[in-house]
């Protein structure tokens, strides 16, 4: 491990100082356990060799690329995923824009283009089960094969059970779709979190006396919808005291959905946080939110009085949830 920390976006980027590493490759959406170990498996080989690490990743990711708003749930954004990466231990990131380009490389371009005369690699680190290039004709066979004739070797990943199921992406999404937290949080090594700029909005819940802080969620589709209960933080090394409360973490209620009562159809996923006592301004800061019990489903109402009247029991439920809690 170098200490240092880098995100390059595209090949274009790399420089000579960048030649020479170990790497992996991956969507790593959600850096979850499985992912860590990877990076752990990553950062040995890093040490041992004296060589940085590098996670290459995609944006958008190749299933959403083919997919679009089919594809399944992103858990996190790219900017939480890159900060996830860093702080699981990846010296670099180097973020390959996923298009048409890209998708039509075979095997033995990317190869060629990507490992070899952009990165220098001198040791991947893959599942045995990993597929590349247009052709689908990479694998971990024919990267071992390649490896040899350019000068790099090819490491089996490790494979991480859980009440022996394998640790993934798509098993992470489904708990959080039966709003299982205390699941997706053994399998993430963490509590799910959703982080974000707060947004300015049209004020509909100050109106409804819920006043709001709104953060866009930046993906097709979301992998929780309902209501919540929840704590939240400022981002990263901010905290409360700048926004004139002392406190850490404030409860709330947040909503994730697509507001049906009040928005038309083609509406994006949005999270909106109410937190209770508290009177900050939020706007234009980073806030992170830990999910912690579903309250119940996002549903369309009759007026915006039936609305009110179901958020302020929605404020009692999560009160008296939190009580219980404590």
């Amino acid at each position: 491990m170098t200490g240092t920390r880098e995100l390059i976006r595209g090949l274009h980027n790399l420089r000579p100082r960048h030649r020479g590493c170990v790497a992996t490759i991956g969507s790593f959406d959600g850096v979850h356990l499985g992912h860590q170990g990877i990076i752990r498996q990553l950062g040995r080989r890093s040490e041992s060799l004296g060589l940085p690490s590098v996670a290459i990743i995609f944006e958008p990711q190749p299933h959403e690329y083919f997919s679009g708003e089919r594809a399944p749930a992103r858990l996190m954004r790219f900017k939480e995923k890159v900060l996830a990466l860093f702080e699981a231990g990846v010296d670099r990131v180097l973020c390959l824009q996923f298009n048409a380009q890209l998708r039509n490389l075979t095997a033995e371009q990317f190869v060629q283009q990507v490992l070899v005369d952009g990165l220098g690699v001198r040791h991947l680190v893959v599942g045995d089960d990993f597929r590349f290039g247009c052709d689908r004709s990479g694998d971990y066979a024919m990267l071992q094969r390649a490896g040899a004739e350019q000068g790099f070797s090819v490491e089996d990943t490790e494979t991480l059970l859980v009440d022996g199921e394998r640790v993934s992406s798509t098993r992470i999404r489904q708990a959080l779709q039966d709003a299982d937290f205390t699941l997706a949080r053994r399998l993430l090594g963490r509590p799910y979190r959703i982080s974000g700029l707060v947004a300015r909005g049209r004020q509909l819940g100050r109106n409804l006396g819920a006043p709001t802080a709104n953060v866009h969620l930046h993906r097709y589709r979301s992998p929780l919808v309902g209501v919540y209960t929840v704590r939240a933080r400022m981002s990263r090394a901010a905290d409360f005291s700048a926004v004139g409360d002392a406190r850490a973490v404030i409860d709330g209620v947040a909503n994730v959905g697509f507001r049906p009562t009040v928005e038309g159809e083609g509406a994006k996923p949005l999270l909106e946080v109410h937190l209770f006592d508290f009177n900050g301004d939020l706007y234009g800061r980073e806030i992170e939110v830990e999910f912690l019990h579903k309250l119940r489903d996002e549903q369309k109402f009759e007026s915006l009085e039936i609305l009110k009247a179901q958020i302020a029991q929605d404020f009692r439920d999560a009160r008296t949830w939190f009580a219980g809690k404590n």
